[in-house]
């Protein structure tokens, strides 16, 4: 299966960490005389998922930004407003583009070797990596792995909520959409299963992506889905007499698990993506962060630093995390109204920084002054 033994770089999983740090490695121009391994269960072909940010500037993957939103509208009963995002742009990356772009200068690479297996264990031994692929072992030597395989913890103490959507891009028969602007959260939708929105991502004056969101601890029944956005649908963009033309679905780990950029038990094994700790605990958003990571690691390959001279993300964005995610995770405060109080108390640029990690002390005073203080503070102590 494998062609080679040895292995300068080998990557576990090919999701959005690994192909963004592998393109980025391929577009330096420096990694040329570097074997490199990419393993995965399957090829990359299917528009699976869709992925959404906010940056000031076009960004690394701007040539395959699908759309872009410079008004963003967030709804709910005590607030519905259209939120002007200058200097922010909201864009969207559609997967199969993604993948295509990715695959597209990976094929360009000899010294690049894919190969599609299950990866089912492996580890350190004092000869290299013992590596089972599809129940086959494999002995090699490899100078660094970058492993994306996200593996959730098993401490009783962690907190564990799951981000999970189903989305559908549906076509109308007529103008229904204002592709001039995205609907980033719509609370209006009910609330009985814990956290639920609706997000719409208008790709013409007749076409959307329409995502139904909730942030709980199980997942809902494959139908409940589909009722809940054929109801969405009918209720509050009245429409009855559409085309579903694609279907998503995805869920994401929220958890206050402690991740580790590099691995305590495996030499030379460096954690990425959502297993590196790059989902944001308290909103599930992971792809600028898995860019923002991405860059810091080519920039210490090319310069010869050591990766763990990387600087972790300041201590205090994971209590802040940590502290919603416990009023989450105990019901002590309704998402509904975290949400609408932040969007509606502060402006969206302070609300973008403080989301990125990237938030001064002084915004986060004003961040933290305009939610309910009593809920915040309790569970602020609990993380002490």
């Amino acid at each position: 299966m494998l062609n080679s033994h040895k292995y300068d770089f080998i990557f576990f999983g090919a999701g959005c960490a690994s192909l963004s740090l592998l393109t980025r490695m391929i577009r330096s121009g420096k990694f040329g005389d570097k074997s490199i391994l990419l393993i995965d269960r399957e090829p990359k072909t299917r528009n699976d998922r869709t992925w959404c940010f906010w940056e000031q500037r076009p960004g690394f993957f701007e040539e395959i930004v699908y759309r872009k939103w410079e008004r963003i509208s967030f709804r709910s009963e005590a607030f519905d407003s259209a939120l002007h995002i200058t200097p922010y742009v909201y864009k969207m990356i559609r997967g199969s583009d993604f993948y295509d772009y990715c695959f597209s200068a990976i094929k360009t690479q000899p010294n690049i070797e894919v190969v599609y297996a299950t990866v089912n264990n492996w580890w350190v031994t004092h000869n290299g990596i013992e590596l089972v692929l599809d129940d086959k072992t494999y002995l090699l030597e490899s100078a660094i792995v970058f492993n994306s395989i996200y593996e959730p913890s098993i401490s009783r103490n962690d907190i564990r909520l799951l981000q999970h959507f189903k989305g559908w891009v549906i076509a109308s028969p007529r103008p229904a959409f204002n592709p001039r602007e995205a609907t980033m959260m719509d609370f209006r939708v009910h609330q009985r299963y814990g956290t639920t929105f609706t997000y719409v991502l208008p790709l013409s004056p007749t076409e959307a992506l329409v995502e139904y969101t909730l942030f709980t601890k199980e997942l809902l029944k494959p139908a409940q889905y589909d009722e809940e956005l054929r109801s969405y649908i009918s209720a509050y963009l009245g429409l009855t007499d559409y085309e579903v033309k694609e279907e998503e679905f995805g869920v994401i780990p929220m958890t206050n698990q402690r991740f580790h950029f590099s691995s305590r038990d495996k030499q030379a094994t460096w954690q990425i993506g959502t297993a590196g700790g790059q989902t944001k605990a308290s909103s599930g958003y992971t792809f600028q962060f898995i860019q923002k990571q991405s860059e810091q690691i080519v920039n210490c390959l090319v310069a010869g630093r050591p990766l763990h001279s990387i600087p972790a993300t300041p201590s205090r964005f994971r209590f802040y995390d940590n502290t919603l995610l416990h009023i989450l995770y105990h019901d002590q405060l309704p998402g509904k109204k975290i949400f609408t109080d932040l969007f509606r108390k502060n402006d969206a640029g302070r609300v973008f920084r403080f989301l990125d990690n990237e938030s001064t002390l002084a915004d986060e005073v004003k961040i933290i002054s305009s939610l309910p203080t009593w809920p915040f503070l309790k569970a602020a102590v609990n993380q002490i």
